[in-house]
C-alpha cells in the first residue's frame, strides 16, 4: 500500500490539540460544537478514526496516542480527506484519561489492541490498571460504552478482569469474552492479526448508574468519581 507523504505541519495543526492540556478539556473549545464525543485510547495509524469520522460525521472523535510520529501521520489522512470532527493528542493515555477528560462527557471509549508489554518486568507500563479503568469509568456517561479488543488471549483476561471489577461497568452479555473474525476491521493491527489467523478477543461494557447513591446525592444517575466508591 502507497504510504501518504506526511503533509507541513502548518496544515495539520487544526488536528493536534498540543500541550498544556487544561484540567479537565471543554469538548465545545476543542471541537466548536456540542456533537457528542468519542475517545479512541493508543490509536495507532489511525484507521479506526478515520473510517469512524467518515462514517459518522455527526460524532466527534479524539485520539490520544503516545507516539508523535503516529500523532502527525494519523492528522495527514485526516487532513487528506478533510475530515473536521477528529482531534489527536500527543500523550500518555493513563495519565490523560484522570487528569484531562471532563467526567461523564464520552458517548464511548475504544481501546483496540493495546501494548501488552509481554515480559513481566514491564507489566507496570501496560495501558489497563484498575486506576485506568476507574478513570474511563467516570469519563463516560451513563449508557456510554467501552469498547476493547486485542489479539493477546492473556492480556485479554487481564482487561476484562478489572472492567468485571468495576461497579460502574455492566457487560454487554452478547460481546463479552468472545472471538470474532469480521469480514472487516477496525485497525492495522487487526488487519495483521487476520492474515495470520490469529482470533481477535472483543469485550463491551457498558456504565451504569449508581444502584445506591452515596449520602447527599439524590440524582442516581449522577456517579460520583472513582475515589467516593
Amino acid at each position: 500500500m502507497r504510504r501518504s507523504k506526511r503533509l507541513p505541519l502548518e496544515q495539520l495543526t487544526p488536528y493536534l490539540v498540543e500541550p498544556p492540556f487544561p484540567e479537565p478539556l471543554s469538548w465545545p473549545h476543542v471541537f466548536g460544537n456540542d456533537h457528542p464525543v468519542e475517545i479512541e485510547v493508543g490509536f495507532g495509524k489511525g484507521l479506526f478514526l478515520v473510517n469512524s469520522a467518515l462514517q459518522q460525521p455527526e460524532v466527534n472523535y479524539f485520539g490520544i496516542e503516545i507516539l508523535r510520529k503516529y500523532q502527525l501521520f494519523t492528522a495527514t489522512r485526516l487532513a487528506i480527506r478533510q475530515l473536521t470532527n477528529v482531534r489527536l493528542a500527543k500523550a500518555d493515555g493513563r495519565q490523560f484519561m484522570k487528569s484531562h477528560v471532563p467526567p461523564r462527557s464520552l458517548r464511548a471509549i475504544h481501546v483496540y489492541f493495546p501494548d501488552p508489554w509481554w515480559k513481566k518486568r514491564h507489566h507496570k507500563r501496560r495501558l489497563f490498571t484498575a486506576e485506568f479503568v476507574a478513570a474511563c469509568a467516570d469519563a463516560l456517561q451513563v449508557g456510554g460504552e467501552f469498547h476493547l479488543a486485542t489479539d493477546v488471549a492473556d492480556y485479554f483476561a487481564v482487561m476484562t478482569a478489572l472492567c468485571s471489577a468495576q461497579p460502574r461497568l455492566a457487560p454487554k452479555p452478547t460481546s463479552v469474552g468472545g472471538d470474532a473474525s469480521p469480514v472487516s476491521f477496525l485497525t492495522n493491527f487487526e488487519r495483521k492479526a487476520q492474515l495470520r489467523g490469529i482470533p481477535v478477543h472483543r469485550a463491551c461494557y457498558t456504565k451504569v448508574a449508581s444502584v445506591l447513591p452515596p449520602t447527599g446525592c439524590t440524582d442516581p444517575t449522577e456517579v460520583p468519581p472513582a475515589s467516593a466508591i
